[in-house]
C-alpha cells in the first residue's frame, strides 16, 4: 500500500482521548508495515502546521498539502475534521468517536455545537469510509445520517497501551506525600456535566450517615461546565467528606492511582467508547460504570453497572465492593479478561480494512 496521509493535528498537544487514539493507532499501523505521512502536527511529522490553528490549517492549508502529496488516502480522526473539498484523486476516511455535541448540546459551547453539526454533515458527504469506535456510536450516527450506512464500519479502540507504570523518584515522592488511604474509590476523567460526577457525590452523601464513609479521589482536568461540581466538592470537603481533587496527572501517576484504587467508578451519562474503565480493568481494578452509551458494550459483564441516575444503586455497589475483597478479586479477573480483547493491533487491522475499502470505491 502507498503511504497514508494521517491526521496528526493533536500529535503535539496535551493528551486527550483523540490524541491518544492518534498516537496508538499510528504505532500499530506502522507495526503492520503501513507508512504514514503525519500531517498537521504543530511541529513534528512530515507536514507540520507551525503556528496555524488546527481549524484554520485544516480548512485553508490541508487541501493544498494533500494535492502535493503522493498519498492516495487521508485519514482524519477528530469526529468531523475532513477538508471541505476533495483533493483530486484522494480518498477520505473519517473516525467518529461520539456525537456528544448533537446528543447532549448543553455540555458544549454553542459555537462548538454549530461547528460540529455543520462540519460533520459536510465531512460525511465527502468521506469514502467512516470508522466508528463502537456500535453505539455507529447507531447514533446512522440515526441522524442514514445515507452513510454503506460506508460505516465499527473498529473498537485498543487498551494495551496501558501497563503497570514505572515511576520516577518525583512521582514516588508525590504519591507518598498524598498519604492516600489504603482503600479509596477513584474517578478519572474530566469534571464536565456529561461525566456525571454528581452521582458519585450523591452516593457518598448516602453512605456517610450509615456509618460507611468513602474516600474519593478525582483525577482529571476541569472542563466546560465543571464549575458547579467543583463548587459542590468544595462544600462537601468543608462538611468533612474526604474528597481529593488531584487535577490532571502524568500518565505514570494517573495509571498508578488507577492501579492502587480499591474501586474505579465511571458513571458517565454518555460515552462513544469509554476508555478509562477499560484501562482500569486492564490494571486489575474492580470497576463500576453506568448503563449509558457504549459502556455496556465495551465493559460487558466484567464491570458492575448502575443507572446514571441511580445514586442508591451506586451507593450499594460501592459499599458491597469495599467490604468484599473476594468480590473485588473476582471482578478484577473478569475485567482483565475483558480488557485483553481490545488491542491496538486489532484496531489497526480494522482500520487498514477500512482504507482498502475506501481505495476500492
Amino acid at each position: 500500500m502507498s503511504p497514508i496521509a494521517f491526521d496528526a493535528t493533536l500529535w503535539d498537544e496535551p493528551t486527550t482521548g483523540i490524541g491518544l487514539y492518534t498516537r496508538c493507532l499510528a504505532s500499530a499501523l506502522e507495526a503492520l508495515g503501513v507508512q504514514l505521512i503525519r500531517m498537521g502536527a504543530q511541529s513534528s511529522g512530515e507536514a507540520p502546521r507551525a503556528k496555524a490553528g488546527r481549524t484554520a490549517w485544516t480548512l485553508g492549508s490541508l487541501p493544498r498539502v494533500l494535492q502535493g502529496s503522493d498519498a492516495p488516502l487521508y485519514h482524519a480522526h477528530g469526529n468531523f475534521n475532513l477538508p471541505l473539498i476533495r483533493a483530486p484523486g484522494m480518498k477520505y476516511v473519517l473516525t467518529v468517536h461520539d456525537l456528544i455535541p448533537l446528543l447532549m448540546p448543553e455540555t458544549v459551547s454553542s459555537a462548538f455545537r454549530w461547528q460540529f453539526r455543520l462540519w460533520l454533515s459536510r465531512s460525511l458527504m465527502v468521506a469514502d469510509q467512516v470508522v466508528c469506535v463502537s456500535e453505539r456510536t455507529r447507531q447514533d450516527l446512522l440515526a441522524r445520517y442514514p445515507e452513510a450506512e454503506s460506508r460505516t464500519v465499527v473498529v473498537p479502540n485498543g487498551v494495551d497501551h496501558v501497563h503497570a507504570p514505572a515511576l520516577d523518584d518525583t512521582s514516588k515522592d508525590f504519591l507518598r506525600a498524598l498519604s492516600l488511604p489504603k482503600e479509596y474509590v477513584l474517578y478519572a476523567g474530566s469534571l464536565d456535566v456529561r461525566k456525571n460526577v454528581d452521582l458519585v457525590l450523591d452516593a457518598l452523601e448516602r453512605l456517610r450517615p450509615r456509618g460507611r464513609p468513602v474516600s474519593l479521589v478525582l483525577a482529571g482536568q476541569s472542563w466546560f461546565g465543571a464549575g458547579r461540581v467543583e463548587s459542590r466538592i468544595s462544600r462537601m470537603r468543608s462538611e468533612g467528606f474526604e474528597v481529593r481533587s488531584l487535577g490532571y496527572q502524568s500518565d505514570a501517576v494517573f495509571y498508578e492511582l488507577m492501579r492502587r484504587a480499591a474501586v474505579f467508578v465511571f458513571p458517565s451519562r454518555y460515552e462513544g467508547f469509554g476508555l478509562p474503565p477499560l484501562e482500569a480493568m486492564r490494571l486489575g481494578t474492580p470497576t463500576i460504570v453506568s448503563t449509558a452509551g457504549s459502556l455496556p458494550e465495551v465493559c460487558g459483564d466484567a464491570a458492575l453497572s448502575v443507572g446514571p441516575d441511580d445514586a442508591n444503586g451506586l451507593a450499594r455497589a460501592l459499599d458491597r465492593l469495599l467490604h468484599s475483597p473476594e468480590e473485588r478479586r473476582a471482578l478484577a479477573e473478569r475485567g482483565r479478561a475483558q480488557a485483553a480483547k481490545f488491542t491496538w493491533k486489532r484496531t489497526a487491522e480494522g482500520t487498514l480494512a477500512a482504507y482498502e475499502a475506501a481505495l476500492r470505491r
